[in-house]
């Protein structure tokens, strides 16, 4: 396969990627110094801010690179004008690359912006040259293209991107008397932030956090980086779950996007939401919660000690798992039993069961969490007695 070195570069990104930082850092102080930008100028700076964002978070990505929820056209509509304000390609041509990064993550020659062949690279110089015909080729996105909403996009991409991005925030700023003023903060400082916002997604999405539910790739999960990135921090868990609408499987996780989706479904806009059962989410965090340990306590000086708490760390990592196990085929008992419409007294057995098994997993999860982290001292104090 050709290089990377020995291809040309790609005129278009370049002075986008290039040109617009640049353009920020100069127009930008002046024309706050000469002129001063006004509250509607912020404002609207923070309406396409957030809209440009979530178009390409919960749009391009979650509902049409991944098909994680289906979406009705007013919403569909929204995400395709101001994904094309994002100004980082159609929607097809988006999804294309997106969905090869998962199928070869960190392939150095079939991922597109693979984290392994560093950070700037999976930021944003992968974009800089022109990819082997083999990587950039549009393939996989069938689905999409029979989409008219989406294909209506791709066929008329650079108009949509130069009126959303461009003519729009000038439209709305001579509305109230800012042309220029809207146009440098909505169309220029929000383009350039959106940007990096986003190929953050790419470069320390999987080189800074942690890995809660897998390793079998770079991804990590990063609350701090979910503040910037509308919900996208939570890396490690898209990729071993990719078709889940959430980023951030818990309530509490700051997943703006994940919101958007489920307030979309409240309102008709959204529906046929998917999402992973609990207890896969689970077992999936206590293997990777018994691989850590076991890691930690390797090469120490106590080996007999080690090895007696590695047995009963997996002597509790298998009760767990059972746990686990129960709960989920009770679960699915009461859920089809509802279905079927059993008796009352029926369905009042098969749940109490059923929330038996669940708080007996709740009780397993304790001691198997204090386990875990009874790992990390042992291997301290192994450690500083070797």
């Amino acid at each position: 396969m050709q290089t990377n070195s020995k291809q040309s570069f790609d005129l278009k990104s370049v002075l986008i990627l290039i040109l617009t930082p640049i353009a920020a850092l100069i127009f930008i102080p002046y024309y706050a110094v000469t002129y001063g930008f006004s509250s509607a100028d912020w404002f609207w700076f923070g309406f396409f801010m957030v809209a440009t964002g979530l178009s390409i978070t919960a749009g391009y990505h979650r509902l049409w690179s991944h098909r994680a929820y289906k979406a009705k056209a007013p919403l569909k509509i929204f995400f395709m004008l101001f994904g094309a304000a994002s100004l980082q390609n159609s929607i097809i041509k988006w999804s294309s690359d997106h969905r090869k990064h998962h199928r070869h993550v960190d392939d150095k020659e079939l991922d597109p912006y693979a984290a392994t062949r560093g950070f700037w690279y999976s930021h944003f110089t992968w974009m800089l040259r022109e990819l082997p015909k083999k990587v950039a080729k549009i393939e996989n996105v069938a689905d999409l293209e029979q989409d008219k909403i989406v294909a209506f996009q791709h066929k008329h991409y650079v108009p949509l991107a130069v009126f959303m991005c461009v003519l729009l925030p000038m439209l709305i700023g001579a509305t109230y008397g800012s042309m220029v003023g809207c146009l440098l903060l909505a169309g220029l400082l929000r383009l350039v932030l959106n940007h990096h916002f986003t190929f953050f997604i790419n470069s320390l999405a999987h080189v800074w956090g942690k890995q809660k539910y897998s390793d079998e790739n770079t991804s990590r999960d990063n609350p701090i980086l979910s503040l910037f990135t509308y919900g996208e921090g939570y890396h490690n868990y898209h990729h071993k779950y990719a078709g889940d609408y959430r980023n951030g499987v818990k309530w509490y996780d700051f997943d703006p996007s994940k919101w958007l989706i489920f307030g979309s479904a409240k309102i008709g806009w959204a529906y046929d939401l998917k999402t992973t059962p609990k207890p896969v989410i689970e077992a999936a965090r206590a293997s990777m919660q018994l691989k850590q340990a076991q890691n930690k306590l390797k090469d120490k000086r106590y080996i007999k000690l080690v090895l007696e708490f590695e047995q009963r760390l997996e002597e509790q990592y298998k009760l767990l798992f059972d746990s686990i196990k129960d709960w989920a085929k009770a679960k699915q008992l009461w859920l089809q039993a509802k279905k079927d419409k059993l008796s009352a007294t029926q369905l009042t057995q098969l749940k109490l069961h059923y929330k038996e098994l669940k708080r007996r997993f709740k009780t397993e999860r304790k001691v198997w969490r204090v386990m875990a982290g009874s790992s990390v001292s042992l291997a301290k104090l192994s450690g500083n007695q070797a």
